[in-house]
């Protein structure tokens, strides 16, 4: 994952992997028919850990880190993580709005030189359906993140058997990485 290459795209495409005791996602770009193209990242967290955290990986051979986030703290309700590059250096950091997310998930994201940037479930019956119907956990949402109420970019969750997302970035200067960060995020972390 080249930064300068990484910084040029105006979508990606997210994708999890079915596994056992791990949640694994690959990050792909958008081919030119718009199908899935070449792989950008891997991602992978471990289930159940005391302390969240997620590294995203070059390939799935898990050689070369590029990016990561963590917890700041092990149990908190709307914990603030960081993320940061392959040599640990901060690239901005997330936080989800624990008492508006009680009806429709909230989460901010901050990037030195920007804006704060709030994004929010569009459709507040589908979030209140996705709480309070265990059943339809399932259903695709549509998340907006915006500054000023300006896009800043967008987190889709198509139907599907698979949990697969599409990622549309309107803001020039939003670091490609933190939108990846905050996009496995919400797939890895949105239930807590």
């Amino acid at each position: 994952m080249q930064p300068d290459m990484l910084q040029a795209q105006q979508r990606f495409h997210i994708r999890q992997r079915v596994r056992l005791m791990v949640n694994q996602y690959e990050v792909l770009a958008v081919a030119p028919d718009g199908s899935e193209g070449q792989l950008l990242a891997f991602a992978q967290q471990k289930r159940l850990a005391f302390k969240e955290q997620v590294t995203l990986y070059t390939d799935d051979s898990k050689q070369q880190p590029v990016l990561g986030f963590k917890a700041r703290q092990a149990l908190d309700l709307g914990a603030t993580y960081d993320v940061t590059d392959a040599a640990g250096n901060p690239v901005g950091l997330f936080r989800k709005n624990f008492a508006q997310s009680l009806l429709r998930s909230t989460w901010h994201v901050e990037q030195a030189g920007l804006p704060e940037v709030t994004g929010q479930e569009r459709s507040l019956p589908v979030a209140l359906l996705r709480r309070f119907v265990d059943s339809l956990s399932w259903l695709p949402y549509h998340f907006d993140f915006t500054a000023g109420g300006q896009p800043v970019f967008s987190v889709v969750k198509k139907w599907g058997l698979r949990d697969r997302y599409v990622v549309e970035i309107q803001h020039p200067q939003i670091d490609r990485r933190l939108v990846i960060a905050m996009a496995i995020a919400l797939d890895a972390l949105q239930a807590r």
